[in-house]
């Protein structure tokens, strides 16, 4: 089997998380998180949607981490999201971490919404 490196260039990828933190590019964030190649930070939960609204434009997907269990986006959420042209995906925080840095290293336009996994 050949192993290859992965490389981000520039964008920082989600390196680990736990109970209620995430480590995004060395840097780790307590709580809800918006991460994108460019920037991570806090995020306000669901109930904050102009935080991913703003990236309109700048991303095609945006990959929403509901916690430890998969759950359903909230219909206003998806919809004003989808208005603007962001696609949405919803999965648990995990896979949603992990999917975000399969794609970040392919260079997709995309972010990462994700709420604790506490």
């Amino acid at each position: 089997m050949r192993l290859t490196e992965i490389s981000y260039d520039t964008a920082r990828p989600v390196e680990g998380y736990g109970r209620d933190f995430f480590r995004i590019g060395g840097q780790v964030l307590h709580g809800a998180c918006l991460i994108t190649p460019w920037d991570a930070g806090p995020w306000g939960g669901l109930e904050d949607v102009l935080a991913p609204l703003a990236l309109a434009g700048r991303i095609d997907v945006l990959f929403l981490g509901m916690g430890k269990e998969i759950a359903h986006a909230p219909a206003e959420f998806r919809a004003a999201l989808e208005e603007v042209g962001i696609g949405v995906e919803v999965m648990n925080s995990p896979a949603a971490c992990r999917t975000y840095n399969v794609l970040l290293s392919e260079g997709r336009r995309i972010a990462l919404a994700v709420l604790p996994v506490g």
